[in-house]
């Protein structure tokens, strides 16, 4: 079985955590173990989240002197694919002896015209106070938005229309390689209409979009989506959340789940199944081979036909 699955960010730096290398690559070492178990068993590609990593990165950037403009997202994006693709490489060179592994930059092909570049919506960073998230915003130009009970930067957000690396991907995978990709969503760009150039943008793709569209043109047979939760709750955060432990497509739709956190984890599940028939999971990274066989996670399945 070939399996595309997406690491969250937040799972691999999580909520409050301090972004010190030496925590992510502990995250990443705890993780490693239960992908290694299913790619024992099945064909896999890795992708991952990149919020946290990202807006550390822009942070840096803006506040160094040496610069005389801060790098662009998709610049910080390709460089999130790099420190977090060596980490889970490396993870995974320990946990499978002998077995290839590759991480490769990815990018992902988006439209020029879309309207999420006027509408900013996709946390990157950390979460602060709102005086903090104010003050930055009036610094460093920022939009800000309420997650939670913080406040964190947001950035546009396009959906992705191709993966320009997918030939490469399946040359590798036919290798017999373990291939990391599209970190972060993939590098954003565009592609001139009359050149085919291609320019970066000040945008980051969500990256559980991109792993729907990377697992429907991988011919994948499982999409799982690992977070920082067991599974989807309906009503979470309320006093009485409810687990959803088997849903179709349009289950998920009517759920009204939040944009900045379960919302694009569903939907990319359900256009997955959707568009291919075959199966999808949501659940807690450290579950991995648990949700593949059954065990835990909210499994996502195709619409039966009434008949």
């Amino acid at each position: 079985m070939r399996i595309v699955i997406a690491l969250g960010g937040n799972a691999l730096l999580h909520r409050g955590e301090r972004p010190d290398a030496d925590a992510q690559e502990a995250n990443i070492d705890r993780v490693a173990p239960a992908l290694a178990a299913l790619a024992l068993e099945h064909e896999v590609v890795v992708t991952h989240g990149n919020g946290p990593q990202i807006g550390l990165l822009a942070m840096e950037s803006a506040a160094d002197p040496a610069l005389s403009a801060p790098y662009p997202l998709d610049l910080l994006g390709a460089q999130t694919e790099g420190m977090i693709g060596s980490l889970l490489v490396r993870a995974l060179h320990d946990a499978l002896p002998g077995r290839r592994a590759a991480a490769l930059v990815t990018h992902t092909l988006v439209r020029a015209d879309d309207p999420a570049f006027a509408r900013p919506a996709k946390f990157v960073g950390q979460v602060y106070s709102r005086k903090t998230a104010e003050e930055l915003a009036r610094r460093l130009g920022w939009h800000i938005a309420k997650d939670g009970t913080g406040w964190r930067r947001v950035v546009p957000s396009p959906p992705p229309e191709r993966i320009l690396e997918t030939d490469t991907i399946h040359e590798l995978l036919a290798g017999g390689t373990l291939v990391v990709c599209a970190g972060g969503g993939g590098i954003p760009v565009t592609a001139d209409n009359d050149t085919g150039a291609l320019r970066g943008v000040e945008a980051v793709v969500d990256k559980d979009l991109t792993a729907a569209l990377l697992a429907e043109d991988l011919k994948a047979d499982f999409l799982l989506i690992l977070t920082d939760v067991p599974c989807v709750y309906d009503g979470y955060g309320t006093p009485d959340p409810k687990p959803v432990l088997d849903a179709t497509p349009a289950d998920l739709r009517q759920g009204g789940f939040p944009d900045g956190s379960m919302g694009p984890k569903t939907e990319a599940a359900a256009r997955f199944v959707e568009r291919t028939g075959a199966l999808a999971a949501i659940g807690a990274l450290d579950a991995a081979y648990e949700i593949v066989h059954g065990k835990s996670g909210t499994l996502v399945r195709p619409d039966l036909a009434v008949g």
